[in-house]
């Protein structure tokens, strides 16, 4: 009598079979929209497995209460010295082994940093397959979800495993270094699918755009494309559940390695950078690193007939607006706002009165508050 399979595991043979053939076909212009639809179709079917384990009991994180201007967490496979680099960088007490899995909680730590307070997390090693659920690799990526910038750390031994890291935060819905595509769909009652573009496509075609369409159930919308897209892009706009944000990719333990070796894992994988924790080498220029990368910078408040405060910045990302900085203030500041006075580079001269919330600030900016 023939084996009869379970929804959940028709669904993981169904994607296995899908994840084949598309390995198996070469990306052209003749096969653009046949490799389109396999990829809405592995999208759509591993949505329908995330709803069904959903469904058994939600898998929560470690519980880590944010803290700082920023947080940052610690992610790669055991062993690689990840509460080591903690200990160096901030004021946590990690448990530090030559073995793997020592972490097996969420331990957090401070960075102080150019006046900035920077939450860092060391959290269990991952395994392959943590996406799904592999040594408690859901409760990992749940955590980074929540960070502002992740850390790729591996070793001079197992360089070569952050592609396989990489996989794994992108399968849990975390896109490093991307920012949203410029695409706008909005659904509509009837008309079919109209796509206006800004840009020549040359990933996708409209027909390869409207049968991806069509797998996700959307039948009628207006699309307007002003960059060129590739159906991976396409699909994360429609499932519209993914978080962009930067990551650092980093090579601990360099004091083990010689010169040949170090320049060898440079040219494999192009790290951004190549530390030695525990002999705190290039540890600064990964502080400075961090900073950079989370895009801190720096503004300062002055009380009404007083002098600016320019001993303790107030650390914002850039972009912050007078209506960010009033929120991260008091939250009341924003109902209570009647103007602001502002030096810097942000206005045209010294002083000038600005009203708007939404006026944006810039790096070294003495913002003068006046509140109901």
């Amino acid at each position: 009598m023939p084996e009869v399979k379970s929804k959940s595991e028709e669904v993981h043979s169904r994607i296995a079979e899908l994840e084949s053939e598309l390995a198996k076909t070469k990306y052209n212009k003749r096969t653009q929209h046949h490799v389109g639809l396999v990829k809405a179709k592995i999208a759509q079917l591993k949505e329908r497995q995330q709803r069904r384990s959903a469904g058994k009991g939600k898998t929560e994180g470690f519980t880590v209460k944010k803290s700082g201007d920023a947080s940052v967490i610690l992610v790669g496979f055991p062993s690689v010295g990840k509460s080591t680099l903690l200990n160096r960088i901030t004021n946590a007490k990690s448990a530090v082994a030559q073995y793997a899995f020592t972490t097996l909680t969420c331990i957090p730590g401070t960075m102080y940093y150019e006046g900035a307070k920077i939450q860092i997390l060391d959290v269990p090693g991952i395994i392959e397959g943590a996406a799904s659920g592999r040594g408690r690799g859901k409760e990992v990526l749940s955590v980074t979800s929540s960070a502002d910038l992740a850390i790729l750390l591996v070793d001079i031994f197992t360089a070569g495993s952050v592609d396989k890291i990489k996989k794994e935060i992108y399968d849990s819905s975390i896109r490093l270094n991307q920012r949203p595509p410029d695409v706008t769909i909005k659904k509509t009652a009837h008309g079919g699918v109209s796509i206006g573009t800004t840009v020549q496509l040359t990933y996708l075609d409209k027909p390869t755009i409207v049968d991806m369409l069509k797998e996700f159930r959307i039948m009628n919308a207006d699309i307007v494309i002003r960059e060129d897209i590739t159906p991976d892009q396409l699909i994360d706009v429609v499932e519209g559940n993914k978080k962009y944000m930067p990551g650092i990719v980093v090579v601990n333990k360099i004091d083990m390695a010689s010169a040949e070796e170090i320049e060898g894992i440079k040219q494999d994988i192009s790290p951004d950078i190549m530390i030695s924790a525990e002999k705190n080498i290039s540890v600064e220029e990964l502080k400075l690193m961090i900073f950079s990368k989370l895009g801190l910078m720096r503004i300062y408040c002055k009380e009404i007939g007083k002098k600016a405060d320019l001993e303790e910045p107030l650390i914002v990302f850039r972009g912050c607006t007078l209506g960010d900085m009033c929120r991260k203030l008091h939250k009341d500041f924003v109902s209570k706002f009647r103007f602001a006075r502002l030096w810097g580079s942000s206005v045209k001269f010294g002083g000038q009165m600005i009203r708007r919330l939404d006026h944006t600030l810039k790096e070294g900016d003495i913002v003068e508050l006046h509140i109901t």
